[in-house]
């Protein structure tokens, strides 16, 4: 993980030594699920948290490294029998590191809408599981990281960012214990932000 810190922050370095170059912090919300694994567990995905900050180097065609920590929720019910049920909340919280790259569909003054899409991983910093003690596994089953193809578009508004994402996990949610190494769920993450944009001035200078 440390390497992957780094090799960000390097990218996010170098971009700052180019005049089309922005910084966006950005806060706002994650709806995660999972994709379907047998009959008898259902998942439902409930609303979350995230913040971070990503950055855009280049003009019409750029890269946007990131980095965001984001808390999810997901609804796991299981079916025992017609009358048997037991509800629990997945509860994780991660580090998503981005590495997309997007293009300006519309590049205007006032308005622009990009899209962008790559692959990120997900590092997991904690997990719980909340609800019916009846759950065979626990937190310690989930795998410590993820790998996702992420897309979304976005919409700037002179300083104001908004961005809708979705992101494709590729990686087993679960890991090898006995218990869980049946489950082959991958995560389904939908997220929405509002950010600033931060050096955005000199860019539009060029157009």
């Amino acid at each position: 993980m440390k390497k992957l810190l780094f090799s960000l922050a390097m990218i996010i370095l170098a971009g700052a030594s180019f005049a089309q170059f922005q910084l966006n912090p950005q806060i706002g919300l994650t709806y995660q699920d999972l994709t379907p694994t047998d009959q008898n567990v259902s998942f439902k995905g409930a609303v979350g948290w995230q913040l971070g900050v990503d950055s855009r180097i280049g003009d019409r065609v750029f890269v946007q490294p990131g980095a965001f920590i984001g808390r999810n929720v997901t609804a796991m019910t299981t079916n025992l029998s017609d009358t048997i049920r037991y509800e629990n909340d997945l509860i994780r919280t991660n580090l998503k590191l981005k590495a997309l790259v997007g293009v300006r569909i519309v590049d205007h003054y006032q308005f622009d809408l990009r899209f962008v899409a790559g692959p990120t991983y997900d590092v997991l910093l904690s997990s719980d599981v909340k609800g019916d003690d009846q759950i065979s596994w626990n937190g310690g089953d989930f795998r410590k990281g993820s790998f996702n193809i992420d897309a979304a578009l976005g919409f700037d508004m002179g300083l104001v960012t908004l961005e809708p994402s979705v992101s494709f996990g590729l990686t087993r949610v679960m890991n090898d214990n006995i218990t869980v190494k049946d489950i082959d769920s991958r995560y389904l993450t939908y997220g929405l932000t509002l950010g600033i944009n931060f050096g955005d001035d000199d860019r539009r200078d060029h157009r």
